[in-house]
């Protein structure tokens, strides 16, 4: 059962439905804040059962999710920790496999299939949008495949764009030809010059996906079949674009104050957000996804060296645990006890991280069923990055 009182979810209605849109479109949505400072803690006697508190602890708030899983995995040996449930109409408790919208987290995923692609010679970190997109706006042809990776390309957010919201607002499950998104701001410059500053943009990872279709005359769901999922054993995670999730699949919500968790898993289509957030996963693949990707398994030791140069105190979106700074499509975490590597994401519903060691020996899915941000519930932010700091050091203490 529910720790809270909930009874049963509602599904969307209309009336929330410019809710679901305003959160969609905020999720896609950049946003500078400062990291938020963990305090010191002395480590509980029985470590195990302090996350375990904490989980609770996060589900009973009231505005807390109704669901959470945690995956921590050191060498074969995983623990799964978890609280609430994955759906509240029928109480039953998150798994492992339950699939989810990863937000986010699917720019490591367009990171993974171009620097894989760099890896085989097919691309280049320095190749730019005019060279391999010539049809993309001329104000964007100098920037390179580095800068669209590392988020210094410059290029306007087409999440930001008032077209763009004014169809989400309208039908948050209109079915967008993702390899249009760009379209949305074509006519803009660029914000910047690239490579002067990092900001952080959804346009960036649509860019990579075209650039690796460009390159091998391969569609990028394809190249995510081939360089990504079969490599590393992954086979309950994909690239959908409509708005249907997978059974089983952990139900994510919108928390209502007057109405309790609203059931938003499928509220939104994922054309919309394509390479830059649409792919669907368990934290079971998950696992395995950031364990291979940070831990080298896809590319070289010279492509990597490239990704692990990082751009101090660059978030992702939202913010992980500790200080953040930014490689190529790939952050850092450091922690009070350690750092890990990884990408954090968050969409109606959903708020995730994933993390492993450089090694990618030990790792971190953690998966909360509703989305947190800056912008709606900074104070439930804070309170989830403190608890992901205290399974990061769970993780790197062993």
């Amino acid at each position: 059962m529910s720790p809270r009182p909930y009874g049963h979810a509602r599904r969307i209605r209309p009336s929330l439905r410019l809710a679901a849109a305003t959160a969609v479109c905020g999720a896609l949505l950049a946003a500078s804040v400062l990291p938020a400072q963990a305090a010191d803690r002395n480590p509980p006697p029985d470590p195990a059962a302090a996350l375990r508190q904490e989980l609770r602890e996060l589900v009973e708030r009231p505005d807390g999710p109704p669901g959470v899983i945690a995956v921590l995995r050191d060498g074969d040996r995983s623990e799964v920790y978890r609280a609430g449930v994955a759906d509240v109409e029928s109480g039953r408790p998150p798994s492992a496999t339950d699939h989810m919208r990863i937000a986010s987290v699917a720019k490591a995923f367009s990171g993974a299939v171009a620097l894989s692609l760099v890896d085989r010679g097919r691309l280049s970190l320095d190749a730019t949008i005019g060279e391999v997109l010539p049809d993309q706006p001329d104000q964007w042809h100098e920037v390179t495949l580095r800068q669209l990776l590392n988020h210094t390309s410059g290029l306007p957010d087409y999440s930001a764009s008032q077209g763009f919201i004014d169809i989400v607002s309208e039908n948050p499950r209109h079915h967008f030809d993702s390899r249009h998104l760009l379209d949305f701001v074509a006519e803009e410059d660029l914000e910047f010059e690239p490579g002067s500053r990092y900001q952080y943009s959804n346009s960036d990872n649509i860019a990579v996906a075209l650039m690796a279709e460009a390159a091998t005359g391969r569609r990028y769901e394809t190249l995510l079949r081939e360089l990504v999922y079969r490599p590393l054993g992954l086979t309950a995670t994909s690239l959908p674009q409509g708005y249907r999730l997978p059974e089983p699949f952990l139900h994510g919500y919108q928390i209502d104050p007057q109405e309790g968790p609203v059931d938003v898993s499928e509220a939104v289509s994922a054309s919309g957000a394509w390479a830059a957030g649409g792919i669907v996963s368990t934290p079971e693949d998950l696992t395995a996804f950031i364990r291979g990707y940070t831990g080298g398994a896809l590319v070289s030791e010279r492509t990597r060296h490239e990704q692990f140069r990082f751009i101090p105190g660059a978030l992702s979106q939202p913010p992980g645990p500790g200080r953040t700074d930014a490689g190529l499509a790939i952050y850092r975490y450091t922690t009070r006890c350690g750092t890990v590597y990884g990408h954090t994401g968050n969409t109606p519903g959903y708020t995730q991280l994933a993390a492993a060691t450089a090694d990618g020996k030990r790792s971190l899915t953690f998966s909360i069923t509703t989305q947190t941000s800056l912008t709606n519930n900074p104070e439930l932010l804070a309170r989830v990055r403190q608890v992901q700091e205290d399974f990061v050091c769970a993780l790197l203490r062993g």
